[in-house]
């Protein structure tokens, strides 16, 4: 598999972006270490052009017809190689040079089928989804099951006007999406890919425990009234420090504290006394005195696992790092050629991407209230990645929500590498 040529801009006008962005893609084709007919486009916009995202979309269509299929989604913020485009009109493609009958381009008017005529079998997959959809987990956890593996990636669109997705599959994939002319608005989008894509896909958490992990002992609905058979507001107060004596400091105290939730049988926290892939990080919204209760944002049931947390950027850091270091461990041989060999050990300046790397293309989805200002300057979260995996083609999302697997996480990242 050849390097995914990819390509970012911004300008206020969507035009001269896309201009941008065309030019770097086709320089790339034309190199020999990069797809020169890839049919699969991921693109992603920030929210400045949501508005023109049809327009969009017709033009790179027209101007790269080889790319039969289209997939993507609006951010607040995107993502590209090294750099994060925040409150700017902007936007980044990446084009995938893959089987075409390994994967198929899904929509609200196109769901996946599980076996389709064609025999096509759904491994894996990259979702969209808008927010504002009811019973959205529920939906991600129902993708999920149509899955083989059960492990998608991916997140819910963000937008301060229209929360768009893009969904165009050639060949017969999108059936029926007639006049919509693959922008959609609502629902779940994405791309389900075969066992024939090899994927690499870690989660990396932005929030660190501050108290021991607690069993929920009694709950109901939303709402945790016991953990470790203690009332859970005393506990909260106890292991936070937060007095209800000074009611001011004791609301900016809570607005900072979330909970992690496991299922039950799960860690919370793990070895390194930091938070798991398992953990779904979740507000509390509110509190009960007359049942000495604490009201989360998800439903809780006795026997789950929880532990009070904290944002925390050193934290974040180094479990990005850490995710980045695995993902190259899991793609090295045990015994390389010296060519690969001295690829992977090039310094940054000159780490331009190598197919002797073995990653084509990486997606990666992270919150939106992550982003380089979290990690101390502007880009610093993309610049983390690049150092750390390398330069890659790569682009993504700042998003109202992560997907991985069946879970639908916040204040996380998600990076997927395909090899």
């Amino acid at each position: 598999m050849k390097l995914f040529p990819f390509g970012h801009a911004t300008h206020p006008q969507w035009q001269m972006a896309s201009g941008l962005v065309l030019a770097q893609l086709r320089a790339q084709m034309a190199l020999p270490d990069y797809a020169s007919a890839p049919t699969l486009g991921l693109l992603y916009i920030t929210d400045h052009y949501a508005p023109e995202a049809q327009d969009i979309l017709d033009h790179l269509s027209a101007e790269l017809p080889e790319v039969t299929d289209w997939s993507g989604t609006v951010g607040v913020g995107i993502a590209s190689s090294n750099v994060e485009y925040f409150d700017e009109p902007a936007l980044a493609v990446m084009l995938c040079d893959l089987a075409p009958d390994q994967y198929r381009v899904f929509s609200g008017v196109a769901p996946l089928a599980v076996g389709d005529a064609m025999g096509f079998e759904p491994h894996t997959a990259l979702v969209h989804a808008d927010a504002g959809t009811p019973d959205v987990s529920e939906l991600i956890a129902e993708m999920a099951a149509r899955t083989a593996t059960g492990y998608l990636f991916g997140g819910l669109a963000s937008s301060r006007t229209e929360a768009v997705q893009f969904a165009v599959g050639g060949n017969g994939n999108i059936k029926g999406h007639g006049a919509a002319g693959g922008v959609f608005r609502g629902g779940l989008s994405g791309v389900a890919f075969g066992e024939g894509i090899s994927l690499v896909s870690r989660v990396t958490q932005g929030c660190q425990p501050v108290a021991a992990q607690r069993v929920i002992t009694a709950a109901q609905g939303n709402v945790i009234t016991e953990l470790d058979g203690e009332p859970a507001l005393d506990v909260l107060l106890r292991d936070t420090g937060i007095s209800l004596d000074q009611p001011q400091a004791a609301m900016s105290a809570l607005r900072a504290t979330l909970v992690g939730l496991t299922a039950a049988g799960s860690d919370a926290v793990g070895r390194t006394g930091n938070f798991g892939s398992d953990v779904v990080v979740r507000h509390i919204i509110g509190l009960d005195p007359a049942r000495h209760g604490v009201a989360v944002a998800d439903q809780v049931t006795p026997g789950m696992r929880m532990a009070f947390c904290q944002r925390n950027p050193q934290a974040a850091r180094a479990d990005l790092v850490r995710i980045c270091a695995e993902i190259r461990e899991e793609l090295e041989p045990e015994e390389m050629p010296l060519p690969v060999a001295a690829a992977l050990a090039a310094p940054e300046a000159q780490a331009a991407p190598n197919p002797a790397r073995r990653i084509a293309g990486a997606v990666y989805v992270s919150c939106a209230g992550r982003g380089g200002p979290h990690f101390g300057g502007p880009s610093a979260e993309l610049q983390i990645v690049r150092h750390a995996l390398g330069d890659v083609p790569l682009v993504g999302f700042f998003a109202g929500g992560e997907i991985a697997r069946h879970h639908l996480y916040g204040y996380t990242g998600v990076l997927t590498v395909f090899r």
